[in-house]
């Protein structure tokens, strides 16, 4: 028989989906009335298991998720009703109403319907549970904020600093991050366990979003022995506390510490080292308070994943620390250890090393009572930098002694430098081309010798600041010499300055790493150099008090030398014929002038080293010939004549009749060499002068 009705048997079905819906699916299915009272729900749904049907019906949406905030939802609800415009995918969160102990996360769709029961529309709620959805999500979220922002510098108070933000409070309501003192300092890290007793340093603390405790941070501290903190840092094993209250995690004797957790309403914590390959580097814990949510082992497998990220940056960094202090220490045994005692030149300098830099100085007492004045600055941080700074200094230290022009010494040490970066290039397996200049480090540099005779000041630039002279009046002069190019071209060409200086004044010679702050800090520096009634090492440190910026990323150098010129009374000088009668002339003028300045005692050795090299210069050179003793903190006598030919000190046999005269002054005096100029060459040899009591000195002056 067939049924009259083809649609009775649709409805029949549709009856049927309906009723399935509403009984079976995993979707919460709620459909309201126009006062967004419940008519109807989905039994099955996760949260309202197991509740009676007279606590659902007829109640608002919001008095059936009592563990969600709805108040916004009720709104959207109105709106679907009012316009008929569905809403997708709303989030909430909040607790099951069955278990407040857990996280809850649903997703809400909203429809407007029919009610076919009294003929008014309705809003039809589709609320799907999406927490473990919104908790993968969330884990993954805090993984890639890790990776972006932790780690960000070679700094490891920052990292961890970092590490503390990226997970409060997306994991934690509070958090400790603590590190090895050593590592902090750079030192080598310890392969194996941690004693327990090892002092720690609290580098961040933070409780709550953006609340750092500074009070608490940088505090050295060890760590209760036999707690979850020192047992991980023994073994390398994170420790979750799901309960602080549950017996066994505190020893009886570590109650008090656990009250004071618990006073401040912690009530699960985890404790995850930091760690590297064999090596555990501090500890983080994580401890919850406002979320009455327990710790979980998924909790602590992110902390641990979380913390390996912080614990490579901090690794990096104390790395960086080690490496940092390994090219400081090489710097500061590479820069002079003290200055020279100088009454020709008084100096004060300012090395302030920040960064591991090749910023150098040096000051270098030459031949006739000259000074020799260095700064420079190898471009480049860490060791290899430290190291070419100190090749860079021996070179020119060589080259000074030498007693070279300032450009022509500019011009060897470009060379080197040259020829220093292409073993570096090389070394480092990068290769090398013949027609590039260099392409490892390149180095500045300011070369300036101060004769205290003329009280002339030459000076020459390889590409370097240029240097300022102070009057004794206080009046402020930039050096006018070309700057030239920098070293490591092995092209570079050099030109000299020349300056004659009245007693008193000051050359300040700086590397740029001093004047960062821009024109403002070149003005601060001329308003200081302008005091010149100030001593030199008060001023240095007015220049450092003025200008030292902890936040610089370069290192910066300052040399400070107040000319002080020779009296005429110190300085004897006689033009004699190339004739070997003079010999002996020499010497007794040489003896009249000792005698004079009361230097009887040596004498003998003077007039021999006077007899050797006038002799020589007669017998080799070419006249005139020029005698001239210099007393200062030195006796050097002096021979020039008119030949380019360089004195050789050979060895004399038994049956030799000659050849032992070089010999003689090196033996008699204290230092010896030759130096050079545009024609001819000038032979000295420097004595040491006798100890004599303050009455003899002052006699002799």
């Amino acid at each position: 028989m067939v049924d009259a009705d083809p649609h009775r048997g649709t409805e029949a079905s549709d009856s049927a989906v309906l009723e399935a819906l509403f009984t079976q699916a995993p979707l919460g299915l709620f459909l309201l009335d126009e006062q967004l009272r419940v008519r109807r729900y989905n039994t099955s749904s996760r949260g309202l298991r197991g509740i009676s049907a007279e606590r659902v019906l007829g109640r608002t949406f919001g008095e059936v998720s009592s563990g969600l905030d709805t108040t916004e939802l009720a709104a959207l609800a109105r709106e679907t009703l009012r316009t008929g415009q569905s809403v997708l995918w709303h989030t909430l969160k909040g607790t099951p109403a069955t278990r407040p102990d857990e996280d809850l996360t649903v997703s809400v769709s909203m429809y407007q319907v029919d009610d076919a029961a009294n003929g008014q529309p309705g809003v039809l709620l589709v609320v799907e549970d999406v927490t473990e959805r919104e908790a993968a999500r969330a884990r993954l979220d805090l993984l890639y904020d890790t990776r972006r922002t932790v780690g960000t510098t070679l700094d490891a108070t920052t990292t961890a600093r970092e590490l503390a933000s990226a997970v409060v409070p997306a994991l934690a309501d509070a958090v400790t991050v603590h590190i090895l003192d050593g590592v902090l300092r750079g030192e080598p890290r310890r392969r194996g366990r941690v004693d327990a007793a090892e002092p720690l340093r609290r580098v961040a603390f933070l409780n709550g979003p953006d609340t750092h405790a500074g009070g608490r941070d940088t505090i050295l501290e060890t760590l209760p022995l036999a707690t979850p903190f020192t047992r991980s840092l023994e073994d390398a094993t994170p420790r979750l506390v799901t309960h602080l209250d549950a017996e066994g995690v505190w020893s009886p004797e570590l109650s008090e510490h656990a009250d004071a957790l618990a006073a401040a309403g912690v009530h699960s914590l985890m404790a995850v080292p930091l760690v590297v390959p064999d090596a555990v580097l501090g500890v983080v814990t994580l401890y919850r308070s406002e979320r009455p949510q327990a710790y979980t082992q998924q909790d602590l497998d992110l902390a641990v994943q979380v913390a390996s990220r912080a614990a490579l940056g901090i690794d990096h960094a104390s790395s960086y620390t080690r490496e940092r202090n390994t090219a400081m220490a090489l710097q500061r045994h590479l820069l002079p250890s003290r200055m020279p005692e100088l009454t020709t030149v008084e100096t004060a300098h300012l090395s302030l090393s920040l960064t591991a830099g090749g910023d150098w100085f040096d000051v270098i007492e030459l031949s006739g009572a000259r000074v020799g004045l260095v700064v420079g600055d190898v471009v480049g941080h860490g060791i290899e930098v430290a190291a070419m700074m100190g090749r860079l200094r021996t070179a020119l230290r060589t080259l000074a002694e030498l007693d070279l022009e300032p450009d022509e010494l500019l011009t060897h040490l470009d060379e080197i430098a040259a020829r220093l970066a292409s073993e570096n290039v090389d070394a480092n397996g990068l290769g090398h081309d013949e027609d590039i200049p260099t392409g490892g480090r390149v180095a500045t540099c300011a070369y300036a010798v101060y004769d205290p005779v003329k009280r002339r000041l030459t000076l020459a630039s390889a590409g370097h600041p240029a240097p300022l002279i102070v009057s004794p009046a206080g009046e402020v002069t930039t050096v006018e010499a070309d700057a030239g190019a920098a070293l490591g071209t092995a092209h570079g060409t050099y030109e000299t300055a020349t300056y004659d200086l009245d007693d008193g004044a000051v050359l300040c010679m700086y590397t740029d790493g001093l004047l960062a702050g821009g024109d403002e800090a070149a003005d601060t520096l001329r308003r200081i150099l302008a005091h010149q009634d100030r001593a030199l090492p008060e001023m240095a440190d007015a220049i450092a008090y003025a200008l030292t910026d902890e936040q610089a990323e370069d290192d910066a150098v300052l040399l400070l030398a107040r000319a002080h010129g020779l009296a005429d009374d110190q300085v004897a000088q006689w033009d004699l014929p190339s004739d070997p009668s003079v010999v002996a002339t020499a010497r007794s003028l040489g003896e009249r002038q000792l005698a004079g300045w009361g230097l009887e005692d040596i004498a003998f050795e003077t007039e021999l080293i006077i007899s050797e090299l006038v002799t020589n210069a007669i017998r080799y050179g070419e006249g005139p010939v020029r005698l001239r003793l210099i007393r200062d903190r030195h006796l050097t006598c002096e021979v020039t004549d008119g030949a380019s030919t360089s004195p050789h000190m050979r060895r004399a046999h038994d049956t030799d009749e000659g050849g032992r005269g070089l010999y003689l002054v090196m033996t008699m005096s204290h230092r010896w060499g030759t130096r050079y100029a545009a024609r001819g060459k000038t032979v000295w040899a420097q004595q040491t002068l006798p100890a004599r009591t303050d009455e003899g000195a002052r006699s002799a002056q």
